[in-house]
Formats: C-alpha cells, structure tokens, sequence
C-alpha cells in the first residue's frame, strides 16, 4: 500500500512538471565579443544561484548556429550578447546587448514580471 502511494505521488509529480511552462533565458553570444566577456564576468557566475536563474534558467547559444528546433523567434538576433526570454521555446521579450550590470538586472526583472507565475515556481522577491 505504501508503494503504491510512493508511486501515484511520484506520477502525480511528473504530470504536473510536465504541464507547466519552461521559461528559459536565451544568451546569444559569440567568441570574441568582449561584452559578452563583461556579462560573464560580471553576472554569470551568479546567475543560476539567483532567483532570476531559478525562474529562467540560462542557454548560451551561438549566433552563428541555426536557430535551434523548437524555437520561435520575433526576429533573427544581430548583436552580442541577446538575451531573449522564451515561454515554451517562443520568445515573449528580448534584452539587446549590456551595458552593465545593473541595467541587466533591472530590465530582466521587469521581462520576468510580467511573466504569470506558474504553481511552484519561485517568486521574485
């Protein structure tokens, strides 16, 4: 009988995963940019252990790459660094190049904002 709870739980688990969005930030980068170097620096090491990086976890991808399957862009990106905010593989907003720091914070938190919070994903707080 236990197991069986163990087990509906865990199903119960899964299926609810599966139905919320994945929000994902979308870094479009390319070697030698030295503002992509900057962001690194200045925000990458941190990045995954935010609140931020919790909601929108990162993918770096290379401008020069093909637009990967399963994702829908407004338009083709043409600066680095990008950051485009995708909702289910389709971007909902874009952030064009870096400026510092905290302009990066600042217009990532209005992008995530107005974003509906889905059951059991942290809020920014």
């Amino acid at each position: 009988m236990r197991l069986l709870k163990v087990i509906t739980l865990l199903l119960v688990s899964t299926l609810a995963t599966s139905v919320m969005s994945e929000t994902r930030l979308m870094m479009v980068e390319e070697d030698g940019c030295p503002w992509c170097a900057r962001w690194s620096r200045d925000v990458g090491s941190e990045y995954d252990k935010t609140a931020e990086g919790e909601r929108a976890p990162l993918w770096r991808y290379d401008i020069n790459d093909p637009v990967p399957e399963g994702v829908e862009l407004t338009s083709k990106p043409h600066y680095t660094p990008t950051f485009i905010l995708l909702v289910d593989g389709t971007e909902v907003n874009r952030i064009e190049g870096y400026p510092g720091e905290g302009f990066f914070w600042g217009l990532l938190g209005m992008m995530l904002a107005d974003l509906p919070i889905s059951e059991g994903e942290p809020s920014e707080s």
